[in-house]
């Protein structure tokens, strides 16, 4: 049996959505399905407003065109994370602070941010790690404290909350990631959540490559022109078609995800017991979309070994980020802090497979070959 690490989700009923886009006869941005989309994630989903993206990327790249990140200014960010997390806003010239993980979860440790700000911290990222979020209401009280933003990386977080609250929509801007390894996806594609007042009315001029495209839409101006800053962040509306179509289907394809979840949690909970490695750790008040389901071994050997295991039983299983104050680009730019637990999760943190179609038989021979591993 070979078990992939991913499938792409495909449900049959996007192909219907992408016809009906082509034989439509327009094929570009911002029609019909990416209105569609937004009305799901601003009435289904409950953001204040969404922004149709190329990728969680432009997305925080947008973000960072909105919060006007400039040169020397300091944007506090999470080792543990993706290249993107940190590049959005080394692009526009931000110095990058990063910040250590939590010591029992790879989230930003919120009670080691306050210490790094300084009068030129511009903005603190939040990334939801697994879809299970940071501690929102400690980080948004320290950024009014000290009169900063925050923006949110929910790349991995569609449909869980905090509180309540949509993860990617309590921060002043979100960013959501709709590539194919998400939980719902058009293959590459992402979104921007517009939360703060302050950025309502810009946004979508920025997002429009700074064009009042949208007042010459809705016959505000008898033409359109350059107004402020922008590039073109939206997708074709074949993406958009694709998406919708999933979307509809986000309440199902987590539940399902849910099963799996529980199923890897449940199984293998008294190896955890036994001290073999981490389950993960899920704080209350909060509801999980279960985008990854880890382990976490007590050194990289171990991680590393069990790696090596599953693949020569064809279960395809993967490590995660690289901390980023050790990456190539940046190990000379770092102000030399130790930071232990993003280093930890680097290097002993390993995902097993989790797909909305991984079947019951898949899975327990997932679950079987750790156990196997860890008991003989």
């Amino acid at each position: 049996m070979k078990i992939p690490f991913n499938k792409p989700l495909v449900l049959g009923t996007e192909i219907e959505n992408v016809k009906a886009t082509v034989e439509s006869g327009s094929l570009a941005a911002n029609g019909e399905f990416s209105a569609k989309c937004h009305q799901y994630l601003e009435k289904e989903l409950h953001f204040r407003k969404a922004l149709l993206t190329t990728s969680c990327t432009s997305a925080l790249e947008l973000a960072a065109l909105l919060v006007d990140i400039r040169p020397g200014d300091e944007v506090i960010v999470p080792s543990y994370a993706f290249v993107t997390t940190a590049n959005a806003f080394a692009t526009k010239g931000a110095k990058i602070v990063f910040c250590d993980s939590k010591k029992d979860h790879p989230n930003i440790d919120e009670t080691l941010i306050e210490e790094l700000i300084t009068p030129n911290t511009k903005a603190i990222v939040a990334l939801h790690y697994g879809g299970v979020p940071c501690n929102m209401d400690a980080i948004v009280s320290l950024a009014s404290k000290h009169g900063i933003k925050v923006i949110e990386d929910n790349a991995q977080g569609i449909g869980s909350t905090y509180n309540g609250k949509p993860l990617g929509g309590i921060g002043d801007l979100g960013a959501i990631s709709f590539q194919e390894t998400k939980n719902v996806h058009c293959g590459e594609g992402g979104a921007l959540l517009v939360n703060g007042e302050g950025f309502a009315k810009r946004a979508p001029v920025v997002w429009e490559m700074g064009t009042n495209k949208a007042d010459y839409r809705n016959g505000k101006v008898s033409s359109y022109g350059w107004v402020d800053v922008g590039s073109s962040f939206y997708p074709s509306e074949l993406n958009a078609a694709y998406l919708y179509s999933q979307l509809n289907h986000l309440g199902e394809v987590t539940s399902q995800r849910m099963e799996i979840w529980k199923r890897y949690y449940d199984s293998l909970a008294d190896l955890s017991t036994k001290g073999h490695f981490e389950l993960p750790i899920i704080p209350k008040g909060i509801t999980h979309n279960a985008h990854t389901f880890y382990l976490t071994t007590d050194s990289q050997l171990k991680r590393d070994a069990l790696i090596k295991v599953l693949a020569s039983k064809r279960v395809s299983a993967a490590f995660h980020f690289q901390s980023l104050h050790k990456s190539a680009y940046f190990t000379d730019k770092h102000d030399r802090r130790e930071l232990t637990n993003s280093d930890r999760f680097s290097n002993c943190l390993v995902r097993l497979p989790l797909y909305h179609s991984l079947t019951l038989k898949e899975q327990q021979y997932v679950i079987t070959e750790v156990i196997n591993h860890f008991e003989n």
